[in-house]
């Protein structure tokens, strides 16, 4: 007997899932690694061999001295003993470990899908773009740390730590998407404008994420800790958010600007979400405004998290929850986004051709 149609998408609806919540831990222990400053404690980018942790005091003692020459050991952690090196050691080992794993979690059932027939050819091409942009994140992942070993540095540049955050967030962006995209039964489309504004939410809230990195990267959110002025000041003046030249690396490098930035686009996000869950409301359209609810909560949410962790002056625990928090704004802002456009409609599932060996038999039959 052959497998049904909304069971095969429920299948691959299910793994795309636990691959995107493998994404968000990824994002959470890495939120964990730059906070414990543990990021540049691994010199080197061993793609294959580096899975093998220091097994003998001798590998410690190795991993160690290439560690002591880095700039943040002798500017920040001068004299820290063996001991609190692992720690350090620790955290990245299993960030790197975790995007290893990520990567077996989407290869190995892809290819047993593939070989099933169960991938669609649309489908198919999604999951190689994210393949691709999955292999480009390691990479990218790597220019970040050795940004942070350059003579004078103790962190990552921020543009690339908020490069780095970004790209995870589109791959978890668009596990989501094609995971939504395998919902059985038939989903209506909502009217126009709403799923106009439904499709523009994940790009505010991408970009938002982006500006973030910036705010972690820079260390901007230790200063002007007050709301909802920045130390008295709704709007600061334009010195002290142009005080760099050349005045375009003020969007990167200056704390006032960095975090006015974070600030402005998190009001503007908050208050296009709840006109949004408004407007979908009055327009009639159940699922729609059921989802843009939920966004708009989740916006609120996030946006009193932020607020508290500013407040307190960004403790691990607070930072790590906004973090997390991001995700789940993200999550729900792409699936709404994609069921806005309608699902099952188009075409019926099983009438679109499968990539794989059965659905070669089956057009050769």
């Amino acid at each position: 007997m052959g497998v049904s149609a909304d069971h095969r998408s429920g299948a691959v609806r299910a793994w795309l899932y636990v691959v995107a919540a493998l994404v968000v831990a990824m994002v959470a222990v890495g939120g964990a690694t730059r906070l414990t400053g543990s990021g540049l404690s691994i010199t080197e980018w061993r793609p294959v061999t580096g899975i093998i942790p220091p097994l003998s005091e001798a590998d410690w003692a190795a991993e160690f001295a290439k560690y002591k020459d880095t700039p943040q050991y002798n500017i920040l952690n001068q004299g820290m003993g063996l001991s609190s090196f692992k720690v350090l050691y620790g955290w990245e080992w299993g960030h790197r470990l975790l995007g290893r794993l990520i990567g077996l979690v989407f290869f190995l059932p892809l290819v047993v899908f593939w070989w099933r027939g169960l991938i669609s050819r649309r489908l198919g091409l999604g999951l190689l773009a994210l393949g691709v942009l999955g292999g480009f994140q390691g990479a990218i992942g790597w220019i970040m740390v050795a940004s942070g070993l350059q003579p004078g540095m103790t962190a990552v540049a921020p543009l690339k730590l908020a490069l780095h955050l970004t790209t995870a967030s589109l791959i978890l962006t668009g596990l989501v998407w094609l995971a939504a995209g395998e919902r059985g039964g038939i989903v209506e489309a909502a009217p126009g404008r709403v799923r106009a504004v439904a499709a523009l939410l994940p790009v505010m809230v991408l970009v938002q994420i982006f500006l973030g990195g910036l705010v972690a990267g820079s260390h901007a959110g230790l200063v002007y800790n007050t709301w909802p002025g920045m130390d008295g000041d709704l709007v600061p003046s334009l010195d002290s958010l142009f005080a760099i030249r050349p005045w375009i690396e003020n969007f990167v490098d200056n704390h006032a600007l960095v975090q006015f930035d974070h600030r402005m686009t998190a009001y503007l996000i908050v208050a296009v979400a709840v006109l949004h869950a408004l407007d979908a409301r009055l327009t009639g359209s159940s699922g729609a405004a059921g989802r843009a609810s939920g966004v708009a909560a989740l916006a609120l949410t996030q946006a009193g998290l932020g607020i508290a962790t500013l407040l307190l002056a960004v403790p691990l625990w607070a930072a790590l929850a906004h973090q997390i928090l991001a995700m789940a704004v993200l999550t729900m802002a792409t699936v709404h986004a994609r069921l806005s456009r309608g699902v099952g409609r188009v075409r019926l599932r099983g009438t679109e051709p499968a990539l794989g060996f059965e659905g070669l038999a089956h057009r050769s039959a």
